[in-house]
């Protein structure tokens, strides 16, 4: 008997590695802000932006490009079945997602520039769902793919049009 449609904690976990990645891009996040700040407050001398002010901003990205990567890391789940995608991610909020294979769409591999030299990847499950799409962020290249291949699978032996 197939595995019930239920929502529920996915059960694999994410790379080890994809804290890097999410910590690097918090970092370029927070480098990039404080450019404009530097731009507003020096450059275009739109207000004063005080040296202790300067340090408190440098130590509050460097304290959210350190934690929130760990927390995130101990959040973040997926599972597949031969009935649904789960996924699981968040931070500060926690989001549970179901794609029932009857709906997926299309599956996606995609790589950004750190994530490749990381050898990581993110796979989108694209449903009917108004929700939009489902996301597995920060898998191993090999997991990643043999997930693609394994849904894509899946999906061409379901009935319907998945709409």
């Amino acid at each position: 008997m197939p595995d019930a449609v239920t929502l529920r904690d996915p059960s694999q976990r994410v790379s080890t590695r994809a804290p890097l990645v999410w910590g690097a891009a918090a970092l370029v996040r927070g480098l990039f802000l404080g450019a404009a700040l530097f731009v507003a407050t020096v450059v275009a001398e739109l207000f004063d932006m005080p040296a202790w002010a300067w340090a408190a901003y440098a130590v509050v990205v460097l304290a959210y490009a350190v934690a929130m990567p760990v927390y995130r890391y101990r959040v973040h789940r997926w599972e597949s079945t031969d009935t649904a995608v789960y996924t699981q991610r968040g931070w500060l909020s926690r989001e549970r997602r179901i794609a029932p294979m009857s709906r997926v769409q299309t599956v996606d591999l995609e790589q950004g520039v750190l994530s490749r030299l990381l050898g990581l990847a993110t796979v989108t499950v694209t449903t009917a769902s108004a929700a939009g799409p489902v996301r597995v962020e920060g898998l191993d290249r090999e997991v990643a793919e043999r997930l693609v291949e394994e849904l894509t699978r899946r999906t061409e032996a379901e009935p319907g049009d998945a709409t």
